[in-house]
């Protein structure tokens, strides 16, 4: 049910729930208004919203890394029948809540590392993964624990990218003796940040395009759409032969 909070009262839960990363209007109180990149993520929404079904009626919902609750509270005004929001970072997760008990939304949050999502035991139509990838220090193995745990359908993706747009074919193969291709700017390639970017310390990688496409196939995700520069629609595919991870995605 809807919270009947008074604007003031909203006012002053937001501010005690400390920084928020995720501009949300609550009500008509915004709880990031001074945000560097605006208002944020609604402006990046709006560049992609079309390309996330509008009649989620019937469908589940997984948010990886939900931070404040934007994409999940987005769900659910698309009518999905269930949205799960996970975080591992106890601040972020209690604003969510509070933005989901204001708007009266029913969401269902945990606090869930991505590297543990195979303790849902479920699979979900849609999985939301935005602005996680380059926070990780195994960013691949995320992707692989996602297809195969929790992914069933489609799969919202998004990293910070850096570098051109260009994507060069790849060779299934090159002798050793090759090189040439490792500097081409379309090739796959992704920057480590040893210490920090943009003043976060928990920035680690940062991919170009070809980079990001080649470990959603390289995870068994086939790219359907690629409607902003930074996300990607992508549907649950079958693995190359090749691409089963050399490390184990089960756990102990």
């Amino acid at each position: 049910m809807s919270s009947d909070l008074a604007p003031d009262q909203i006012e002053r839960r937001v501010r005690e729930l400390g920084q928020w990363f995720h501009n949300l209007d609550l009500k008509g109180v915004q709880t990031a208004p001074d945000h560097f990149l605006g208002d944020y993520p609604r402006i990046k929404w709006q560049r992609f919203a079309h390309a996330i079904p509008a009649d989620l009626t019937g469908r589940s919902v997984l948010d990886i890394g939900c931070n404040g609750g934007f994409y999940a509270l987005e769900m659910k005004r698309r009518g999905a029948e269930r949205v799960v929001a996970v975080d591992y970072d106890d601040a972020y997760l209690a604003q969510a809540k509070f933005a989901a008990e204001v708007m009266g939304a029913d969401i269902e949050f945990a606090k869930l590392s991505v590297y543990d999502v195979a303790a849902l035991k479920e699979r979900f139509d849609l999985v939301i993964f935005m602005g996680v990838l380059y926070h990780l220090r195994h960013p691949l193995l995320a992707l692989d624990l996602i297809r195969e745990h929790v992914a069933g359908d489609l799969l919202l993706f998004q990293s910070m990218l850096r570098g051109t747009q260009e994507v060069e074919p790849v060779e299934p193969d090159y002798p050793f003796s090759a090189a040439e291709h490792f500097e081409r700017p379309g090739y796959p390639r992704m920057a480590f940040i040893e210490n920090k970017y943009c003043g976060d310390e928990t920035n680690w990688w940062v991919p170009n395009r070809a980079c990001a496409e080649a470990m959603l196939r390289s995870a068994g995700f086939q790219v359907i759409d690629h409607p902003e520069e930074e996300v990607f629609v992508c549907r649950v595919g079958e693995r190359s032969h090749w691409a089963a991870p050399v490390y184990p995605t089960r756990g102990a």
